[in-house]
């Protein structure tokens, strides 16, 4: 099963946000690499919920509840959605610069393309950033 980050501005959606919530629509993504990831997300699969701009941490997994689906905020219909639950948060958020600062996590999208909201996670960087954050991969 594939392992996924979300990114999204504290002050526009967060994590509690989403916990208050539980099951919302991602919307608003509008980056064609992003849409396609959200494109091959599939239901069961988990992701990372990345509080980007000012905090740059990673602070919760999200499970993914529906795949893709037109975006209900894109009065074009060219871009999708999915609907991703909060799980669990991280018992420590794991910030940016500790993902730069260890070796191991150097390939991902997260520091090679740091403008991209929505991107895959390899198991093993999947594994690492739970054991930073004080959990168990799942």
């Amino acid at each position: 099963m594939a392992h996924w980050l979300v990114k999204s501005e504290p002050g526009a959606w967060s994590w509690d946000d989403q916990v208050r919530v539980g099951t919302e629509p991602w919307t608003g993504v509008r980056n064609h690499q992003a849409a396609n990831n959200l494109k091959a997300m599939r239901p069961g699969e988990t992701a990372f919920f990345y509080h980007s701009v000012q905090e740059k941490r990673v602070v919760g997994i999200v499970r993914v509840e529906r795949a893709a689906y037109p975006d209900p905020t894109d009065p074009a219909s060219r871009w999708v959605a999915v609907d991703v639950a909060a799980v669990r948060p991280l018992l420590r958020p794991v910030t940016l610069a500790a993902i730069k600062n260890d070796p191991r996590l150097a390939g991902l999208p997260l520091i090679r393309q740091s403008r991209l909201s929505v991107m895959p996670i390899d198991a093993e960087s999947w594994a690492l950033i739970c054991a930073l954050g004080g959990l168990a991969p799942d």
